[in-house]
């Protein structure tokens, strides 16, 4: 049986995941929900139905999963608690001190529905989640550290657009070369945020808006920018479309640690992605979720769940046998 996928917002995300469904041979995209008119957005996928997403409800007997598209500031802190309620759900809530709170929220609602909700789902919070957990389980002695970029971040990015006067803009972290030199090293140096990386922001301005404020409100904005060293620069709509219309990033995550009696030995692991597409490399582990969160509600499974409480195995097209024969 195919599995049956909604999307629920239609951005650079929401097209991803569109992308990722085609490319999953057990999948099908059943809907595509939007705050836009319907009307006026077209899709790539002939045959399926894009409706507002007030008429998300009337759909819950024809998706199996939903894959929520919406950003971390506003949309999905609603929108995850509130859909669960109805559907399996997989959102990419990358708002890292707040996991917990969202967590409790979501997990409030997916037990009273039965339903499956994945949380957090992406690359950083996910993919590097996953690594940190294993580095650190297998070299218990040494520190982990986290670069991310150089490349644009879609949270932070969205976060920069929610600011009273922006038009637009584009957010890119970058790691700081010093830092990750000294990293891999094996030297373990003691890094607070603010040394590791930087945040360079690209701004349009509507007409006439206060940029000093504009500039204050980014580079002190919790959670986002208020610990790291922010330039932020006011350029045209055009120069941005011109210079910054891709959406790359990547990191790293090293653990850095010693084994041995006297812990003589020095080890590094090492996760990098380079990634041509945030948005559609984020889309595609969305994707590989959705399978499990289908797999673990059709055993009877509910409530909240993270990438770290997912067996790895759920994630595959793969049978276990195949899995055994082939990447064992």
């Amino acid at each position: 049986m195919s599995i049956r996928v909604g999307i629920f917002g239609y951005g650079n995300l929401g097209k991803g995941v569109e992308a990722a469904i085609r490319q999953n041979s057990d999948m099908t995209l059943a809907a595509v929900f939007t705050r836009r008119n319907p009307a006026t957005l077209k899709i790539q996928t002939e045959g399926v139905p894009v409706l507002n997403i007030v008429k998300a409800e009337d759909m819950v007997d024809e998706i199996d999963v939903l894959i929520l598209c919406g950003g971390s500031a506003t949309d999905l802190p609603s929108q995850t608690p509130e859909m669960v309620k109805l559907f399996n759900v997989i959102d990419s809530y990358d708002t890292h001190a707040k996991i917990p709170l969202h967590f409790e929220n979501v997990n409030n609602e997916a037990q009273k529905s039965g339903k499956v909700g994945i949380i957090s789902v992406g690359w950083d919070p996910g993919m590097f989640s996953l690594n940190r957990l294993y580095a650190s389980a297998v070299l218990s002695e040494g520190k982990d550290y986290t670069f991310w970029g150089k490349g644009v971040s879609q949270g932070h990015s969205d976060a920069i657009r929610r600011v009273e006067g922006v038009l637009d803009g584009k957010q890119y972290t970058i790691p700081t070369e010093s830092a990750l030199e000294a990293v891999r090293s094996g030297a373990e140096p003691e890094l607070t945020t603010r040394q590791k990386l930087i945040r360079e922001c690209f701004v349009v301005a509507e007409e006439g808006a206060d940029k000093a404020r504009i500039e204050q409100e980014i580079k002190t904005m919790p959670n986002y920018f208020a610990d790291y060293d922010t330039t932020v620069h006011f350029i045209t709509k055009e120069e941005l479309e011109k210079n910054h219309s891709g959406i790359p990033h990547g990191g790293f995550v090293i653990r850095s640690g010693k084994t041995g009696f006297n812990k003589e030995h020095n080890h590094i692991i090492e996760y990098s992605l380079k990634l041509d597409s945030n948005p559609e490399f984020t889309a595609s582990v969305l994707v590989a979720y959705a399978r499990a969160a289908y797999r673990l509600n059709s055993e009877g499974v509910s409530g909240c769940k993270t990438v770290l409480d997912i067996p790895p195995a759920y994630l595959s097209q793969k049978s276990d046998s195949e899995l055994r024969k082939e990447l064992l």
